[in-house]
């Protein structure tokens, strides 16, 4: 396993340096892992998580490690440890395919119900897995914790899976999986990012085998009339970067 797989699927737990911004007044916590933590309503928000993603390759007969759900779901469980929410959101999909419910480990499932014990657990719909919820939802043994919805409001904010030109002020969103390019030291650096102007936030993908979008592609900069603000994760902090230094 090259070094870079490797650290993806054994994250190193290291102190966050988060960075705190103001989405529409609402204080928005953005963390290291690419989760959002929300204070004023004990609520921690991820997007796209794709679990199952490696053995939907693997039934394709392309080959991955087995091991991104775990990977994913220990990076939520650390998060959970350290912020303590009432409620998890998950801004849709969550899930790779319409399958990848039945394709969970037992262990992997085993955890998942334990991370959404005692506490407000909700899924929202994506365009990956609104067939597996919707499945999950009606039938007892695949029945997930937790509950399923297309959006929601909370507070000043707006939480859906696919942010919108005319979406509302507030929205917030996950489906594009920003990044952000940087050079350095004559090198080109890039990494999963935040995206926001104050009216919206996008949410960089939190799964283990999860690509992304760079913030400058016209899917994500033609959502923002004024340019934003990318906050770019780190291994121990999330760097403010300003729209004008990035490639």
């Amino acid at each position: 396993m090259n070094a870079a797989l490797r650290e993806t699927l054994t994250p190193a737990r290291r102190p966050c340096g988060s960075l705190s911004v103001r989405v529409m007044g609402e204080r928005a916590v953005l963390r290291c892992s690419g989760a959002l933590w929300l204070p004023a309503h004990g609520t921690l928000v991820a997007a796209d998580l794709h679990l199952e993603k490696g053995s939907a390759f693997a039934a394709r007969g392309q080959m991955l490690p087995p091991y991104d759900s775990r990977a994913t779901l220990a990076k939520l469980e650390a998060e959970i440890a350290d912020l303590a929410p009432a409620r998890v959101v998950l801004l849709g999909d969550s899930f790779h395919d319409s399958r990848s419910i039945g394709r969970m480990a037992e262990d992997d499932r085993d955890r998942l119900d334990r991370l959404a014990d005692s506490r407000d657990w909700v899924w929202l719909e994506g365009n990956h897995d609104r067939e597996a919820l919707v499945q999950a939802d009606a039938t007892a043994v695949a029945r997930l914790p937790g509950r399923v919805v297309g959006d929601m409001a909370l507070g000043a904010l707006f939480l859906t899976h696919e942010p919108m030109p005319d979406g509302p002020a507030g929205e917030v969103a996950g489906h594009l999986h920003p990044s952000a390019c940087v050079v350095a030291h004559a090198r080109r650096v890039r990494r999963p990012c935040f995206v926001t102007d104050g009216r919206r936030l996008i949410l960089p993908a939190f799964g283990a085998f999860t690509g992304g979008l760079n913030v400058r592609d016209p899917a994500i900069a033609g959502l923002f009339t004024e340019p934003p603000m990318a906050a770019a994760l780190g291994k121990d902090r999330v760097h403010a970067l300003a729209w004008a230094d990035l490639v």
